[in-house]
């Protein structure tokens, strides 16, 4: 209990003081605003400050922090330290820097940032992860609400030769494919922020249930073994840890839901409250979700308990029948709201890159059924092997992470070439850009690089070795790219 106690602890006191400095380091002033400065009724619209950040945490938090959460106190109560303090330095610090730069820069979205920032080289492979990240996110957020639909609400097993299990996908997919034609956000709108406030309730819950349970099924962190090495099946805590629980700590798609809601907020100083709190919102979702988990194992539950099962077991095991069906409904709701916003992104980035009007609704219909192809083969992969879920979520993952690598070192340089304190940025960045090349460079699921070189499969050396030469190389491109837009800079202010 002492440890997770200290998490919460870190992440709400180290929230505030390093949310402050963030604040100082960028000095958000009374400049008018894109919300203001741009305003079309439309787009940029000036939002009142609370649903403001109700709706950035709305669209940051769908089962990411859930199920990473809940995969990740397999690592032990390391976790809870980890997750406050990756959340209040890398994760917040993220989304509250890239809402700002966005505002700075009339509202501009990611990539148009990643271009500015960084080159025109850089974007090209921008794109190409972002494109991934933004199919991935569909994918998952397809079949964590399938299967929770079909395990919870439905109860029957989410098995491949289930009929019921497609007939919920296909019901999911045909929502997406309709939302492609209807302003269905206008309507899911506004009943999609009470799902929100359950899923908030619920966390409040479960964490008075941790509580009210005493610690005696929630371990304390002891270094009387390795704290780092508690995972049941031995999976290595660097990266592993940071893959897995991914949204509870980072994630690269935060910056493209910052980067919109920047166009509605009508003062700079409002944004520590809309883009840093939420994330620490976030961040408090996943700590008591870890600790629902823990408690739940604790009794004798199976680590090998799929997720989808799992959020409901601790739904009911600390809400009850009724209050756990809220909690598994608000589960349900907010991933299909941020699904439909992935496949909707995705499908106008593909119609941009090969010219496909967008204005035709035909076109619409066949662009986002094209998308559904292959989203439909990797579920069904996902669902007919034993490890799917587990690989997907990786591969999410990762990409997400990876994606986020993007996101800091833009951050680095925007602050390096307006001098100011760009380590906030470059470290985390170097952290992630080594734990996600590491990874990718030693799974099965990517190149297999220590197996390939003879040595053991579950040693890092090589990928390690690698990743950190990459990293000098990440810190290297930064700090000569930002002083490069620092001269370009001074050289248009003398001419």
């Amino acid at each position: 209990m002492a440890t997770f106690l200290i998490g919460i602890i870190i992440l709400v006191a180290g929230g505030f003081v390093y949310g402050k400095y963030c604040e100082n380091v960028f000095g958000p002033d009374d400049r008018e605003t894109p919300a203001i400065s741009k305003a079309d009724g439309v787009d940029f619209v000036v939002m009142k400050k609370w649903k403001n950040a109700l709706i950035e945490l709305l669209n940051i938090a769908g089962t990411g922090p859930i199920f990473g959460a809940i995969q990740g106190i397999l690592f032990g109560p390391i976790a809870f330290i980890t997750i406050p303090v990756g959340c209040v330095l890398a994760g917040s610090m993220h989304d509250y820097f890239s809402g700002m730069i966005s505002m700075r820069n009339g509202g501009a979205q990611m990539p148009k940032l990643i271009k500015k920032y960084l080159g025109n080289k850089v974007i090209k492979a921008y794109n190409f992860f972002l494109w991934v990240l933004m199919f991935l996110v569909g994918v998952v957020f397809v079949y964590t609400p399938g299967d929770l639909i079909v395990t919870q609400v439905l109860r029957q097993e989410a098995a491949v030769a289930n009929p019921t299990v497609w007939i919920v996908y296909g019901c999911i997919f045909v929502y997406y494919l309709i939302a492609t034609l209807f302003p269905i956000d206008a309507i899911i709108g506004r009943v999609y922020p009470i799902f929100g406030g359950f899923l908030i309730l619920s966390a409040v819950g479960i964490f008075v249930g941790v509580l009210m349970d005493g610690g005696a099924n929630l371990t304390n962190l002891s270094f009387a073994s390795n704290p780092f090495a508690q995972h049941a099946t031995g999976l290595p805590f660097i990266p592993t840890f940071f893959i897995t629980v991914a949204c509870g700590i980072m994630s690269g798609f935060h910056a493209t839901q910052a980067t919109l809601i920047s166009r509605t907020v009508k003062s700079e100083k409002e944004g520590k409250a809309t883009f840093f709190n939420m994330m620490i919102v976030e961040g408090f979702i996943a700590m008591c979700w870890a600790a629902g988990a823990m408690v739940i194992f604790g009794r004798g539950t199976d680590l090998a308990t799929a997720p989808t099962l799992m959020v409901g077991l601790v739904s009911r095991g600390f809400l009850g029948p009724i209050g756990g069906m809220i909690a598994v409904i608000g589960v349900i709701v907010l991933p299909i709201t941020s699904g439909d916003t992935a496949f909707r992104s995705l499908r106008l980035m593909v119609s941009e890159q090969f010219n496909i009007n967008q204005k035709v609704a035909r076109n619409r219909i066949i662009t986002t059924a094209c998308l559904f192809v292959p989203a439909v083969f990797v579920l069904y992969y996902a669902k007919s092997s034993p490890t799917g879920f587990n690989i997907l979520w990786r591969y999410f993952s990762f990409t997400n992470q990876f994606v986020a690598t993007f996101a800091l070192a833009t951050i680095s340089v925007y602050l390096y070439i307006n001098g100011k304190n760009f380590l906030v940025a470059l470290i985390p960045g170097m952290f992630y850009f080594f734990v996600t090349l590491s990874f990718i460079f030693h799974a099965p699921i990517g190149l297999k690089l220590d197996e390939r070189l003879g040595m053991d499969p579950k040693s890092y050396t090589a990928s390690f070795i690698l990743a950190a030469i990459c990293c000098i190389g990440y810190a290297w491109f930064v700090k000569t790219h930002g002083e490069k837009e620092k001269d370009h800079i001074l050289q248009d202010v003398i001419s």
